[in-house]
C-alpha cells in the first residue's frame, strides 16, 4: 500500500442476508477505487463473516445492540478512529443512529442516503431513487460510486472464502460424509412466517429426496432446532440448526451440491458459498432481495396479494407459500 491509497470505513448492516450482499460494495471499491483499505463497522456477530471477505481489511464490532441508541458508546468508537485518517466513510444504513460513528471520528467525506435528518451527519447526501434502483443490493452498490444514479449500477456476485481445513473438522465432528449428494435445507427465516416455506413441506420434500438416494443437511440458528428436529424424522436427514457457527455454515454449504431455501440470510450464504440454490419466495420479492447467483432458481407463485412484505400473512393462509409444492421443488433437485 502507497499513501495515497485510500482508506475507506463502512457502516455496514445489521442482517445477515444484508451483509452479504454488502460484499458487493465493497468488491465494487476495490475494483474502482484504486484498490483501497477498507474497515467495516458491523455488529459483532458479523465480524467472522466480514474475515471471509477478502477484500474487508477488518471488522471493526459496533458496541451497541440493534436498534439502541448508545450514544456514548458511538462516541467513544468514533473518537478511537481519529487516529487512522479515513478518507471517505459510506454509511449503508439510513437511520440517523448509523451515521454518528463517522461523524465522531471527524472523517472528511461522509456518503449516505437522505434520512431521518442527517444533514451534517452525511455530508456526500444521495438521493435514492427507487424506480432506478429497485433492488437492495443495487443501493448498496451504488454508494460506492459517484454522485446519484442515473441507471443501475453492475453487481458483482458475493462471494466467500472457504475453509477446508475447518470442512474437515465438522465432517468429523458431526459424522457427516459426502458419499452421497447433500442438498441442504434452510427452513427458518428471522423476518417472520410469511416467508417460510411450511415445515411439513420441507419433511415430505426430504422424504422424496431420501428415497432417490440424496441425504440432507439442516442448517439453521438455535431458533430453527425445532423445524430441524421436524424434518430429521425422516431416516437420512441431519438436523445441524443451533449445532454451528455462521461461517460453519458457510463450509458446510461448500460442501452440498444443492440448497433449498427460503428467502433469509442462508440464502445469500449459500449462494455466496458457491452451492447451487432453489429459493423459495412467499411474502417478499425476488426482484427486490434475488438471490445473488446465476445458478439460483426462484420458486414464487406470482400471487395478487403477494408480495405483501409482512411478518405474517395479513389475509391469514399463506397461499403464496401453500401453493408451492414439495413436487414443484424436488423437479428442481439435479
Amino acid at each position: 500500500m502507497t499513501d495515497s491509497t485510500p482508506h475507506i470505513l463502512v457502516i455496514g448492516p445489521a442482517w445477515v442476508g444484508d451483509m452479504v450482499m454488502a460484499q458487493s460494495l465493497f468488491m465494487t471499491l476495490k475494483q474502482t477505487r484504486n484498490n483501497p483499505l477498507i474497515d467495516v463497522v458491523a455488529p459483532a456477530w458479523s465480524l467472522p463473516l466480514l474475515a471471509r471477505m477478502p477484500e474487508v481489511n477488518q471488522g471493526i464490532a459496533l458496541p451497541v445492540k440493534h436498534k439502541e441508541l448508545g450514544l456514548a458508546r458511538r462516541w467513544k468508537l468514533g473518537r478511537s478512529l481519529r487516529r487512522i485518517g479515513y478518507d471517505q466513510a459510506i454509511v449503508v444504513p439510513r437511520s440517523y443512529k448509523a451515521a454518528l460513528v463517522p461523524w465522531f471520528a471527524r472523517i472528511p467525506r461522509r456518503t449516505g442516503y437522505r434520512g431521518e435528518m442527517r444533514y451534517g451527519t452525511i455530508n456526500d447526501m444521495r438521493l435514492l431513487d427507487k424506480a432506478v434502483l429497485f433492488q437492495t443490493v443495487q443501493r448498496y452498490v451504488a454508494l460506492g460510486r459517484e454522485g446519484n444514479a442515473t441507471q443501475a449500477p453492475a453487481i458483482p456476485g458475493p462471494s466467500l472464502q472457504i475453509d477446508a481445513k475447518n470442512q474437515q473438522t465438522l465432517l468429523h465432528r458431526f459424522g457427516l460424509d459426502t458419499d452421497k449428494p447433500v442438498i441442504a435445507m434452510m427452513p427458518g427465516a428471522e423476518y417472520g412466517p410469511a416467508k417460510r416455506w411450511p415445515t411439513d413441506y420441507f419433511t415430505e420434500l426430504a422424504r422424496r429426496l431420501v428415497e432417490r438416494g440424496k441425504q440432507i443437511w439442516v442448517l439453521g440458528s438455535a431458533k430453527e432446532v425445532e423445524l430441524g428436529e421436524q424434518i430429521a424424522e425422516v431416516d437420512g436427514v441431519t438436523n445441524l440448526c443451533g449445532k454451528t457457527e455462521l461461517v460453519d455454515v458457510v463450509d458446510l454449504l461448500a460442501l452440498c451440491d444443492q440448497a433449498v431455501s427460503n428467502d433469509s440470510g442462508l440464502m445469500h450464504v449459500a449462494c455466496a458459498s458457491g452451492t447451487k440454490v432453489i429459493a423459495i419466495y412467499g411474502s417478499s420479492d425476488p426482484a427486490y432481495t434475488p438471490p445473488l447467483s446465476d445458478t439460483a432458481q426462484i420458486v414464487y407463485k406470482h400471487l395478487a396479494c403477494s408480495p405483501c412484505f409482512k411478518r405474517t400473512c395479513p389475509l391469514g393462509h399463506t397461499h403464496c407459500l401453500k401453493m408451492i409444492k414439495p413436487d414443484d421443488v424436488a423437479d428442481l433437485i439435479e
